[in-house]
């Protein structure tokens, strides 16, 4: 999964995704077109100052949007006002599912956005259904979420009897889940959640609505498109998913990114000298492969006891990869790892799911992240089973992606199979005819959305331009070069649409 991709630490992370199969939508009323409604289009946020000159409000939204009289729940929402003279608002979404855009406005936007486009817009992040400060998923307490995360099970990865132990511990996840939770967790789905963003800008005063989403903060852009063409003015999707590839597809074409990365990554480290790994790309990674294979064997546990096992070691590799800045610190992991250390390796796992050094958790990101894939993707119906979607990965991934997914894929498919409510229905294409043009930003060395997904997504939209970012890591604008910055900021600020793919 991906999460929180464009924060300034070396740790910075991001979430991954998977989403729904084409059929039929679900049949909604229209916005602002019922008496049911009308309170929520009504109202009037109260904005107060809530510190480092950032304003803050609560609205309340549909808990159902198909039967808005059936009750409410509150979103919660961050501003930045602009420095100069606003042209309006520009959502801001980070990613996840489950990041928080309330933390992100208010805590990063302003080491991300540029001065130009934070002089000409009122930055806004709101936290979706589902998360943090908004109406929120609870599921586990953090010594249970600890256990089902970092526990050691009695069987070996991949064998049968590890299945049946790890669907009875996801089963009563989702258990878990819908008790602690309530309603809500039948409406953390992306459809949902382009709903509130269509009232979102509504209350905020601009006809159109102007969106910078990243990572799975596409799919919401995508959604809002799909179902709200007329609605779209200046959408930039970075980092982009594509809402066409099923599931297990999806998982197996992002696990291979994770693969690339850490060959790239490879590459860099030989290069530079002194590679922990060994001295040639071809010795660096027959050691890691033996590293990931023997290390189940050693060991080796966190200060507080948590084992480094295969699938925490490959789950800290891949959450490192999300960005070239952590190829440093990847490497001082290694040259611990040699040495029977594993602060590093820890560091990255907890800082992945928001774990604190005393074992809490600082956000509910991993339980949003389950809980809209299960809702967003049909795992309840599809083919594929724990031992044999894990068959295709090893295919596709065997460097890193296949032990990656014993905490990634296993876990979704096992607790979204056990999820208590079915999969919503999603739109059969995902063309948004009519919309304004829409800028769909892909990085060519992106582990977590491959640069394929964006050029997939920017076909199937209408009016999609495809804006290309030479280079790695997840995501582009606020973290690549000048060229990005350039495009998307005339973009924003003027509406200019490239004439042809920048190649930045």
């Amino acid at each position: 999964m991906t999460l929180r991709p464009l924060l300034a630490s070396a740790l910075a992370l991001a979430l991954t995704v998977t989403l729904a199969g084409c059929v039929t939508p679900e049949a909604a009323p229209e916005p602002e077109s019922s008496d049911d409604l009308a309170p929520f289009f009504e109202q009037e946020p109260e904005w107060t100052e809530c510190g480092n000159g950032v304003d803050c409000t609560t609205i309340t939204a549909p808990l159902d949007w198909a039967h808005p009289a059936t009750g409410s729940i509150e979103l919660a929402v961050s501003r930045v006002a602009a420095t100069g003279t606003a042209q309006g608002s520009l959502l801001v979404n980070p990613g996840g599912p489950g990041a928080s855009g309330y933390d992100f406005v208010r805590d990063s936007i302003r080491q991300v956005a540029s001065a130009d486009l934070m002089a000409e817009f009122d930055m806004v992040g709101w936290d979706p259904r589902g998360v943090g400060r908004s109406s929120s998923v609870t599921c586990l307490d953090g010594a249970a979420k600890d256990e089902l995360l970092f526990g050691q099970w009695d069987n070996a990865y991949t064998s049968e009897a590890w299945v049946d132990e790890l669907e009875a511990a996801e089963a009563d996840y989702a258990a878990a889940c819908a008790l602690n939770t309530g309603p809500l967790l039948e409406f953390v789905d992306s459809g949902s959640t382009a709903r509130d963003m269509n009232l979102l800008r509504a209350l905020l005063g601009d006809e159109k609505l102007n969106y910078l989403g990243y990572s799975y903060g596409t799919f919401f852009g995508t959604m809002f498109a799909e179902l709200f063409p007329e609605r779209v003015g200046r959408l930039v999707l970075d980092g982009a998913l594509d809402p066409s590839v099923g599931a297990l597809d999806w998982f197996s074409v992002q696990m291979k990114g994770f693969d690339d990365a850490m060959i790239a990554y490879l590459e860099s480290c030989v290069g530079l000298g002194d590679c922990p790994l060994g001295p040639d790309a071809a010795t660096a990674r027959a050691t890691f492969t033996g590293l990931l294979d023997t290390i189940d064997g050693r060991g080796l546990a966190s200060a507080d006891g948590r084992a480094l096992d295969s699938a925490t070691l490959g789950f800290a590799v891949a959450a490192a990869l999300y960005s070239e800045g952590n190829w440093p610190a990847l490497t001082a992991m290694f040259r611990e790892v040699a040495a029977g250390e594993t602060s590093i390796a820890f560091q990255f796992a907890d800082s992945y799911y928001g774990r604190s050094g005393t074992g809490e958790y600082a956000n509910n990101s991993f339980d949003v992240y389950t809980a809209t894939l299960c809702l967003d993707d049909d795992f309840q119906g599809d083919e594929y089973t724990v031992r044999s979607g894990l068959d295709v990965i090893a295919k596709a991934a065997p460097l890193v992606g296949g032990y990656f997914a014993f905490d990634d894929y296993a876990h979704v498919e096992a607790a979204c199979t056990a999820w208590p409510y079915a999969p919503k229905k999603q739109p059969a294409m995902f063309d948004a005819p009519g919309a304004d043009p829409i800028l769909v930003v892909g990085t060519t060395g992106d582990p977590a959305t491959p640069y394929a997904w964006a050029k997939s997504l920017a076909g199937q939209l209408d009016s999609g331009v495809l804006v290309t970012f030479n280079g790695e890591g997840h995501t582009a604008y606020g973290r690549s070069n000048d060229c990005i910055v350039a495009t998307v900021d005339a973009y924003f600020l003027a509406g200019t649409v490239p004439k042809a793919d920048p190649n930045c």
